[in-house]
């Protein structure tokens, strides 16, 4: 900041006038990526978006009398494929209903989807320097949350069996990635599109939270910025000039 002297008339008191002068600074290193992260935070939240009407793993089971296999496909919102054929095998072995597990899970999908983009772009576009490393954790979640939750369904009807049912069999727990066997079935499975997609939405996001950090890191309120940013990311910097007061 420099100062000039606007008025160099000295007056009975001997004070002198002067008027502060905020030339427009140059902008800080990092600038541009503020409208980047903009940019990447819409397109993670449209990746994640895109996941929920896809389908997020699929299984498949091959048996002699199945060389075609029998296909299983999780979503968000519910299972699809061969689910009643299945559902028909598994009640030899005691095993509850697919189409009953996580039914508070599928109900609540959708807006769960819908808070993950909201708190991701909105804690891109507002998080100060006190939180911008942690902007990323809701993105991270959401894959991960789905595969624990999945894992534990998985567990669950494989440990739970009916021990009334026709059929005996030692307690499972599908495989979720690759090979495995249950009773006589060898199976399969995989992550599907849906998957992916939030996977891709996470590296979005991820690029955007180390942007996020470069920009804070250079920020000229760097050292008085608190939890919240004082831009809003990219709103435009006050560079006004304003008198200062009388000095003596």
């Amino acid at each position: 900041m420099t100062m000039a002297a606007h008025d160099e008339q000295r007056d009975g008191d001997r004070h002198l006038h002067l008027q502060v002068v905020h030339p427009a600074g140059s902008k800080a290193p990092w600038d541009w990526a503020r409208w980047v992260i903009i940019v990447l935070s819409f397109a993670s939240v449209g990746l994640f978006v895109t996941s929920f009407f896809q389908k997020w793993w699929a299984f498949v089971l091959y048996a002699p009398q199945y060389p075609k296999g029998l296909h299983l496909e999780i979503s968000l919102t519910g299972m699809g494929g061969d689910v009643h054929e299945i559902d028909l095998l598994n009640h030899y072995i005691g095993m509850k209903h697919l189409t009953d597990a996580a039914p508070t899970e599928r109900k609540l999908a959708g807006y769960g989807v819908a808070a993950i983009g909201v708190i991701t772009t909105a804690l891109l576009a507002a998080s100060g320097k006190k939180l911008n490393k942690l902007v990323a954790i809701p993105a991270l979640a959401f894959p991960f949350v789905f595969i624990a939750d999945s894992f534990y369904w998985l567990y669950s009807y494989g440990h739970q069996l009916d021990p009334h049912a026709p059929l005996r069999i030692k307690p499972f727990t599908p495989e979720m990635f690759g090979n495995g066997k249950i009773g006589q079935f060898e199976t399969y499975a995989e992550p599907a599109n849906g998957f992916w997609l939030a996977i891709a939405g996470v590296a979005l996001v991820l690029v955007a939270t180390f942007l996020r950090s470069r920009v804070c890191k250079h920020c000229e309120h760097a050292g008085t910025c608190g939890v919240a940013c004082p831009r809003l990311l990219v709103l435009p910097e006050k560079t006004a000039s304003f008198p200062e007061e009388k000095a003596s």
